[in-house]
């Protein structure tokens, strides 16, 4: 029974595999089941049991870098007495350069903002994909909102505003990077890119020099 499973998470994954290469060549909607079945050297039929859908592919392919929302709320809180603004700048950070660091991460989202088409067939998906933006977005201003960070923000800034030019950024320099990575450094220059963006939001804005985005996963775009 253990080898069963075993056996059909390996199918799992070589079926994501090959999807994730077929999509990076030939673009979303321009490949299909069959053509992923045959490069993952299994049946239609096995891409069937695992996948209801294209859209269901794609959706559990984005689901590989994207954090779960139980730990994206978590990263988002703040704990142990960290500043939950430092804890979301360091998520914003770290979701940028890990694109830098992880090659998967940099393919599954050039697909996404590059290679993809939101045909009729891809539907679920992109409403899943609009679902977790606005997530996102709803998480980020429920923590500016609060008694400890909503007087930070500049006047005339308020928390719906702010989560809004914050991911606006971020979805800019994922798709600047992914498209043209002479652009800037990931590594680098990330944390000006982002610490310039809340030195315009919170009042006096300075987080500390050790504070750095590491070993983050991808938050919506």
């Amino acid at each position: 029974m253990r080898r069963t499973k075993e056996q059909a998470e390996q199918t799992r994954t070589a079926i994501l595999a090959a999807a994730e290469l077929l999509f990076l060549e030939k673009g979303v909607a321009h490949s299909t089941l069959e053509q992923i079945a045959t490069a993952a050297g299994v049946t239609r039929g096995a891409v069937y049991w695992h996948f209801e859908n294209k859209a269901h592919l794609f959706h559990e392919m984005l689901s590989q870098v994207r954090l779960p929302p139980e730990q994206l709320t978590e990263r988002l809180s703040g704990c142990d007495g960290v500043d939950p603004l430092l804890s979301l700048r360091d998520l914003c950070i770290g979701a940028i350069e890990n694109l830098a660091r992880d090659e998967q991460k940099r393919r599954i989202f050039t697909i996404l903002l590059h290679r993809c088409e939101f045909t009729a067939e891809l539907r679920e998906a992109e409403e899943r994909h609009n679902a977790f933006i606005n997530q996102f977005i709803r998480l980020v201003e429920e923590l500016l909102a609060r008694p400890a960070c909503k007087p930070r923000l500049q006047p005339g800034v308020s928390p719906g505003l702010a989560a809004r030019a914050l991911h606006a950024l971020l979805i800019g320099l994922f798709t600047d990077w992914t498209r043209d990575q002479s652009l800037f450094d990931p590594l680098q220059d990330t944390a000006g890119l982002i610490d310039a963006l809340l030195r315009g939001l919170v009042r006096e804005w300075n987080p500390p020099a050790a504070s750095n985005g590491t070993d983050a996963l991808q938050p919506a775009l």
